[in-house]
């Protein structure tokens, strides 16, 4: 038995599929008993930030993919070591080498990672760069019109599809040979976002422009939607260039044994969420 958290998310929902695709028998971390699964995934409601509510989610679980950044990280994961879970795999991400502790996201992302490390437990983390999916966030905009404002305009990414990040969580839980690896994610190629709105262009057959937003007006919008300090942390990697996420890295292919997708192909696969 596997347990996916994050079952309704990106990578998780993915990741859910994949694993139910190999027949192996899968439950999904939820707080609501109606939220949407994939068919076959046997949802189990828990909160991670509550490890004393995860005793039925641990039941018969031999391989955990876990999310970071939760209140108490070590106490989770000593209840899954104590429940018979024997491999975790972390979705992590690139700021955790940074180890910056005075940085919000590499904080959490950094303690995530030392309390898998000491948990006692076999593990995999898993560091994708920058989401293609991040791209739904200019659906809004696309609907209304034809101009795209972003933050971090000069930054380029060489950004992930979640499908291939589920693609290698799917592997370290499922196959041998993937202890105590560090898998640095990537997309083939790096790209602004001028270039991500260019392909998007491409595939919507309309004619769309791409406008960076100034620092004032980025700081407002990202207030509206997250804590000031992961404001700063996105700041301190973009615009103070701490993070570089353009390096393209060969570990999805090497895991796979397939080339990561393109941003292109995510988009096609994505259009009519853009409509």
């Amino acid at each position: 038995m596997f347990l996916v958290t994050g079952a309704t998310g990106n990578v998780g929902t993915e990741l859910t599929r994949v694993l139910l695709a190999t027949g192996a028998p899968v439950s999904a971390l939820v707080r609501r008993p109606d939220a949407r699964l994939p068919d076959g995934a046997r949802p189990v409601l828990g909160d991670l930030n509550d490890p004393g509510s995860l005793s039925e989610a641990f039941e018969r679980v031999r391989g955990l993919f876990l999310l970071p950044g939760y209140a108490d990280m070590p106490g989770l994961l000593a209840r899954a070591r104590d429940a018979g879970v024997r491999h975790v795999v972390l979705l992590s991400g690139g700021s955790a080498a940074l180890e910056d502790m005075s940085n919000a996201v590499s904080r959490y992302m950094t303690l995530s990672e030392r309390a898998v490390r000491a948990s006692g437990l076999t593990w995999t983390l898993l560091r994708p760069r920058a989401f293609m999916s991040n791209a739904l966030r200019w659906a809004p905009q696309l609907r209304t019109g034809d101009t795209v404002r972003v933050p971090f305009a000069d930054a380029a990414t060489a950004c992930i599809d979640p499908r291939d990040i589920a693609a290698v969580a799917a592997a370290a839980l499922t196959g041998d040979g993937h202890e105590g690896r560090v898998y640095e994610l990537t997309g083939p190629e790096p790209l602004l976002p001028s270039d991500q709105v260019a392909v998007l262009s491409e595939v919507l057959g309309r004619d769309l422009r791409c406008v960076g937003l100034t620092e004032e007006e980025a700081r407002t919008e990202m207030a509206e939607n997250m804590p000031a300090e992961y404001v700063d942390a996105f700041f301190r990697f973009y615009t103070d260039g701490f993070l570089d996420e353009s390096k393209v890295q060969p570990d999805v292919q090497e895991v796979t044994g397939r080339p990561p997708r393109t941003f292109a192909q995510w988009a096609a696969a994505h259009a009519e969420s853009f409509r």
